[in-house]
């Protein structure tokens, strides 16, 4: 268990690192979002939010604001990466096709999920067909792709026949064990902090606007979008009266960047282009003055819900920031200390003048 809690105003990190825990454990692959979703919803409902979902699925939750012409959207994901039945085949397993962008060689080895269209829940292992080293000599050479790895279905079956006698069809949904961790070391590791530790942040800020009464300047969205991960989840539903749309999504991390898992990543530019730079130059205003640990960077091969939205051709003030994730679209970590300084920019932000 971690020991340390944030001193107010600020939300309680333990309590957003469990919330996030308990959302990465609700399998959400894009396109079977609608669990997650409800989760979503009914914690929302406790805070007597008002929230409707549009007809992608996704929520769009609202807080009235002193200013209701003039309006703010923050949005984050809550659909991860994931995969869908391509093929049954003849030996009794499974052919996969991929979900978001990522690559085989990622899911090597994990735990998965089948949901079949009748609801019903098989569990089975990602592994390459070449897997036996004892049977094949170049197993560790072949190339991890479509044709060569497949699902192992924990049931016993010898063929297509005795599969589809599961309940189990092309286009089922399948979803990885998350293998969720917290160590007492404040970090949390697991698959799909992208981008379910910036909806669990997002869900304690508004618990927190909620709980102390706090008044808004602006009429202000909290799009849990649910399409991210295919491109197109948050380029829709935003008021007219909307100035500015504010992405919360994972900061990347590698060689040449300068995201890590201590402080809050401010993007400058994207695939996209540049981020709106009086939107960046002010998040970093509000760094400074509060004293919050962040990092501006670039993200090469990386495309947000904000620059979604810009291409949807929306008239806003766009930008991106989150928590800086380690190993990103594969076994992914971050430190309670970058979701803290996540929390205490958005809290700020929240509550500053939009920009002019």
């Amino acid at each position: 268990m971690i020991e340390r809690r944030i001193a107010l105003p600020y939300a309680d990190t333990n309590e957003t690192m469990k919330l996030i825990a308990d959302l990465v454990s609700i399998p959400s692959p894009s396109g079977n979002t609608n669990d997650v979703i409800t989760f979503v919803e009914n914690f929302l409902s406790e805070l007597q939010v008002e929230t409707k979902r549009n007809r992608k699925g996704g929520l769009i939750a609202t807080i009235p604001g002193k200013d209701t012409n003039h309006h703010r959207m923050l949005t984050a994901h809550v659909d991860t990466l994931g995969a869908m039945v391509k093929e049954i085949k003849g030996n009794g397993r499974l052919r996969i096709d991929l979900i978001g962008g990522f690559k085989y060689n990622s899911i090597e080895g994990e735990y998965c999920q089948i949901e079949t269209s009748g609801g019903k829940k098989i569990t089975g292992t990602i592994l390459m067909h070449q897997t036996s080293v004892h049977v094949y000599k170049d197993a560790g050479k072949l190339e991890r792709n479509q044709e060569n790895m497949e699902i192992r279905i924990d049931e016993k079956v010898h063929n297509a026949e005795e599969i589809r006698a599961l309940g189990i069809e092309v286009g089922d949904f399948v979803s990885f064990d998350p293998r969720v961790e917290i160590t007492p070391s404040g970090f949390i590791k697991s698959r799909h902090l992208d981008d379910k530790a910036s909806v669990g942040i997002l869900l304690q800020l508004i618990k927190q606007l909620k709980s102390e009464n706090i008044s808004l300047p602006y009429t202000t969205h909290f799009l849990i979008s649910n399409n991210e991960e295919i491109g197109y989840g948050g380029n829709s539903n935003i008021t007219p009266e909307t100035v500015e749309y504010l992405a919360v999504d994972m900061g990347a991390m590698g060689d040449g960047q300068s995201t890590d898992e201590y402080t809050v990543s401010i993007c400058v530019k994207d695939a996209s282009g540049p981020y709106h730079y009086d939107l960046r130059k002010k998040l970093v205003r509000l760094a400074e003055e509060n004293k919050i640990p962040y990092k501006l960077d670039i993200y090469p091969f990386y495309g947000s819900d904000a620059s979604a939205a810009i291409r949807a051709g929306h008239d806003i003030v766009h930008g991106l920031v989150g928590p800086g994730i380690d190993s990103s679209h594969a076994f992914e970590r971050t430190h309670q200390s970058s979701i803290e300084a996540t929390a205490k920019l958005l809290y700020h932000y929240v509550q500053s003048q939009l920009v002019q």
